[in-house]
């Protein structure tokens, strides 16, 4: 079954008259919709990953090769830093699991092992980005409620506006989530991220969403962290869909190897 990440997510007049349950049901509903959309079930990219300084400046910029698949529903994420050397063969592989926590694993030629990356681990930063372990993981659509808060424009898309709540708050690093969905493509657009105090932490920006091979794929991303100026921006400069990737890749053997 196909799950919530942070990369991912009737009339209103109608809503409004129901009141505050109705609009829970909307919002449910819209991101449920959002989970419909057609994914590719393979794809293979070349990432840019850039690590942005509060003044601007791009103080590290990464390669990194990426292979997606979705299989009955449930997907996988291998990444491999290519450059600079610093980073050169750290490789990461994420599975998605069928009710239960997605399993991932990381790959450190330093310490020539692999090693599983634990649940406690899930508010630290991935690889010195503004991505946590857990900004990564999927979540159960019902693992929160869905609120619509209204119609907005966004970065030039007409949009739904959700707020989600986790049911069990210790289940999340984020007291709520409020996401943007384009209501012609129904991808998330844009995101914010509030901490257990309340105050606004991230900011996630889809600043390129294009239409390849039939599907609408972000193709450049910026997740900004407020509090500390900081910024990540991942962008696809090629992608190739739908082209069968060996189930071999998505293994722990291939994190060991690289092949």
């Amino acid at each position: 079954m196909k799950r919530t990440n942070i990369l991912k997510a009737g009339a209103v007049c109608m809503a409004l008259a129901a009141g505050s349950g109705a609009f829970a049901q909307d919002g449910r509903a819209i991101l449920q919709k959002v989970l419909d959309v057609k994914e590719p079930d393979f794809t293979h990219a070349l990432v840019t990953m850039e690590l942005i300084e509060k003044d601007g400046t791009v103080s590290e910029s990464r390669t990194v090769e990426e292979y997606g698949r979705s299989k009955d529903g449930l997907a996988s994420l291998v990444m491999v830093f290519k450059s600079p050397a610093s980073v050169k063969d750290t490789r990461f592989l994420q599975v998605e699991n069928s009710g239960k926590a997605d399993d991932k694993w990381i790959y450190l030629p330093a310490l020539r092992t692999t090693r599983r990356v634990a649940a406690s681990q899930g508010s630290q930063s991935f690889m010195g980005t503004d991505v946590t372990y857990d900004d990564m993981s999927t979540r159960e659509l019902d693992d929160d409620t869905h609120e619509l808060l209204g119609e907005e424009t966004k970065n030039g898309f007409s949009c739904w506006k959700i707020k989600s709540t986790p049911v069990n708050a210790s289940t999340s690093q984020y007291q709520y989530r409020i996401q943007w969905i384009d209501k012609n493509t129904s991808v998330p657009i844009y995101a914010e991220m509030y901490d257990k105090k309340g105050n606004l932490i991230k900011v996630l920006t889809v600043e390129k969403l294009e239409n390849i091979s039939g599907y609408d794929i972000p193709t450049v991303d910026v997740l900004k962290n407020v509090q500390t100026g900081h910024a990540t921006r991942l962008v696809i400069s090629k992608i190739v869909v739908d082209k069968p990737i060996p189930d071999r890749v998505f293994t722990e053997s291939f994190l060991n190897t690289g092949k």
